[in-house]
């Protein structure tokens, strides 16, 4: 069903991953690890205060990275004035949103979610799913 969505989305727009959980529950560390796979040199952190931070992908069918957190976002229509659509829309881009649950709505169907569970200090039960399932 994943890869089903994957084409798909790959046709269609950006590739969007929602990571969901508890401050401090390794989605930042995540997207470090994942845009480190991608080629990415730059240093990763939140962009809390600003919103987004765009990088660029060498070498692969995708060119940029978006790197959102919606930590600070009250609305979901702020992300939108921000250009939202128009990064999600264009299927050269990947697009990962950390505290997507507070943009859920805005979210399109086939984002894929990833949400991390503490079990304890150390540990991360993380679950891997399409919004909405």
């Amino acid at each position: 069903m994943a890869e089903e969505v994957l084409k798909t989305k790959l046709k269609k727009g950006a590739l969007i991953f929602g990571l969901e959980g508890d401050l401090g529950g390794g989605k930042t560390t995540f997207l470090q690890g994942f845009a480190k796979g991608l080629g990415i040199k730059q240093r990763i952190t939140s962009p809390t205060f600003i919103i987004f931070r765009k990088f660029k992908i060498k070498d692969s069918r995708f060119k940029n990275f978006y790197h959102i957190d919606c930590y600070r976002i009250s609305k979901p229509k702020e992300t939108l004035d921000l250009g939202f659509k128009e990064i999600i829309s264009n299927s050269k881009n990947i697009v990962t949103i950390e505290w997507a649950e507070r943009v859920q709505k805005i979210l399109p169907r086939e984002t894929i979610i990833i949400k991390f569970e503490f079990i304890d200090q150390k540990t991360r039960k993380i679950t891997i799913g399409l919004k909405n399932e």
